[in-house]
């Protein structure tokens, strides 16, 4: 079992900069990849970003340019710093571990999301 704790969500102002953290705990050899989900009100939850343990990274298309996701082995912390934010990225984000295919297909042990809001 994995237990994953969020931080950093908050409200910021269009244009502005936040930076979210995943600590993760638990069976930690059991994760070869970690990511960011977000959902906001009245939507599906919907990809944002994976990382695998050998550091190779995916974007959702809306987010390309504007955020980077990282991880900390040895801290065993996942990032994501998020620049350039707009309103459309309000939502909550969930942070996500496990196998690679159960992160990339939205199986793999959830956090409990912390909300993250931009104001226009």
């Amino acid at each position: 079992q994995v237990q994953l704790v969020e931080s950093g969500g908050g409200l910021v102002q269009a244009g502005g900069s936040l930076r979210l953290s995943c600590a993760a705990s638990g069976s930690i050899f059991s994760i070869n990849a970690m990511g960011w989900y977000r959902q906001a009100p009245g939507k599906q939850r919907e990809l944002v970003a994976t990382i695998t343990s050998g550091g190779r990274t995916n974007y959702a298309d809306s987010v390309k340019g504007r955020f980077t996701i990282s991880r900390d082995n040895a801290k065993n912390t996942l990032y994501l710093q998020m620049n350039s934010l707009k309103p459309e990225d309000t939502a909550v984000y969930y942070c996500t571990a496990g196998a690679f295919l159960m992160v990339a297909g939205g199986r793999g042990s959830w956090g409990q999301g912390t909300q993250v809001t931009v104001s226009s």
